[in-house]
């Protein structure tokens, strides 16, 4: 494993005192004193409401413009793909010249391409060829952003702070999904009571929200102050890509830490988004409304678990062995799940397999972030992500096959896999001395 001295604390001492008496009288930091982490924060929750606002009137735009789902899978695919390619590019560009660096230029770029987009809308003259256009710029930006969000927060706060510090991003992340979207609906139907002309400038004044939060998130980039130090020096991009994907091969921690999180994602995500709006139709009276409690009883279960993961932080000597449990849990979750045949039952089922699946992600994050090297991260965590989402297409499409042969099989299926795999991580001794590297 590389040196990790860069993410280390350093302590003054004394002569004649040790370091860890030293280290005992070094006040303790407070998370919410620390001028950076609250201006991350607050800017990139303000930014992330924002998102929401935009994934409700672009898509909705489409649609006033052409009535055409084929247009609209367009527009979405030009965003995601590029968004997917890019983000190792965005990792090593992160190595390169900073996380803050590469954020503040992202958000930017993405504040001049959706305050254009609001403008356009509000004066009348946006056409399908400016959203094709906005779409890929757009997917290409946030591509690059996002491993440089996403390592950000090591760079900011001590390694004793950074599972509570991720807790607070990624719930304010989540709870962006329940407020952003019900903001921007909101907006956009007030206007559109008004017929087809105010109806577009509804749109074009919730994209004009985005472009302000984007504005927000500029200006506490702008005024916050980190040292640039631990950046990379290799300028080739395809290199320093091909040195990250080296480096994680390398370390038998890392492969098995980027195993597990694909073959989770794998095994999960597609199943569950393809069969529970399917278990939700032939099993439940309440249809479409069933769906949609139960997705919001998981995304609940969800916050909870990332806020329980604020105040419950595990022996390091236990991390591993405690890691895979959880994940074996959520293989039983999973395996429940197939058999949902009441509404309120299912809410239950899921909103712990939402607390499961909160905890887990904060887990896997903080140790990958406390593993890596500062010069690394970038990359490293642009690689988690891929590895995270790069074979979600694949498990939707053949859960969709795979299910004609019956839900509850498929997600039963999933779920052993899960508990298997989770079983048999346990034999290795990088899984279950993972601790060590985590002090």
């Amino acid at each position: 494993m590389a040196d990790l001295s860069s993410v280390e604390r350093i302590y003054i001492e004394k002569p004649g005192t040790s370091q860890a008496t030293a280290q005992s009288t070094v006040e303790k930091p407070n998370l919410f004193k620390n001028r950076n982490f609250i201006l991350l924060w607050l800017g990139q929750g303000t930014s992330l409401i924002g998102d929401q606002f935009n994934m409700i009137a672009l898509p909705w735009l489409v649609l006033q413009l052409t009535g055409d789902s084929v247009a609209l899978g367009l527009v979405l695919a030009l965003m995601g793909i590029p968004r997917a390619i890019f983000m190792l590019v965005g990792g090593a560009l992160t190595d390169r010249f900073s996380q803050r660096t590469v954020m503040l230029a992202s958000d930017i770029g993405r504040l001049v391409l959706t305050a254009a987009l609001a403008g356009l809308i509000l004066y009348g003259h946006v056409e399908m060829w400016m959203l094709y256009a906005y779409a890929l710029a757009f997917g290409t930006i946030s591509g690059i952003f996002l491993p440089a969000s996403s390592s950000i927060v090591p760079k900011l706060v001590t390694r004793d702070e950074l599972q509570t510090g991720n807790s607070l991003v990624q719930g304010t992340s989540q709870l962006s999904l329940f407020v952003g979207p019900v903001l921007a609906g909101a907006v956009i139907a007030f206007f559109a009571a008004g017929g087809a002309k105010s109806a577009m400038e509804g749109i074009g004044l919730a994209i004009a929200i985005d472009a302000l939060t984007f504005v927000v998130s500029v200006a506490t980039l702008w005024l916050m102050k980190v040292d640039a130090g631990n950046t990379a020096k290799n300028d080739d991009i395809i290199g320093s890509i091909r040195e990250g994907i080296v480096f994680v091969f390398g370390d038998p921690t890392l492969r098995a830490l980027f195993v597990v999180l694909a073959a989770v994602n794998f095994l999960f995500v597609g199943p569950f988004l393809v069969g529970v709006p399917v278990i939700a139709n032939d099993r439940l009276v309440e249809g479409a409304a069933a769906f949609g409690l139960l997705m919001s009883a998981y995304g609940g279960g969800n916050l909870a678990g990332i806020l329980a993961s604020m105040s419950i932080k595990p022996k390091p000597s236990i991390t591993g062995y405690l890691t895979m449990g959880i994940i074996a849990l959520f293989g039983i979750g999973i395996i429940i799940v197939g058999s949902i045949t009441s509404t309120w039952i299912g809410c239950i089922v899921m909103a712990i397999l939402g607390i499961f699946n909160g905890f887990l992600a904060i887990m896997l994050i903080t140790m990958l972030q406390k593993i890596a090297p500062m010069a690394m991260m970038g990359r490293l965590m642009s690689l988690a992500m891929l590895a995270s989402t790069g074979l979600v297409p694949v498990s939707q499409a053949l859960s969709g096959f795979l299910i004609k042969y019956g839900v509850g099989e498929l997600f039963a299926a999933c779920g052993l896999l899960i508990i298997v795999m989770a079983a048999g991580m346990l034999l290795l001794p990088e899984i279950r001395g993972i601790g060590s590297k985590l002090l």
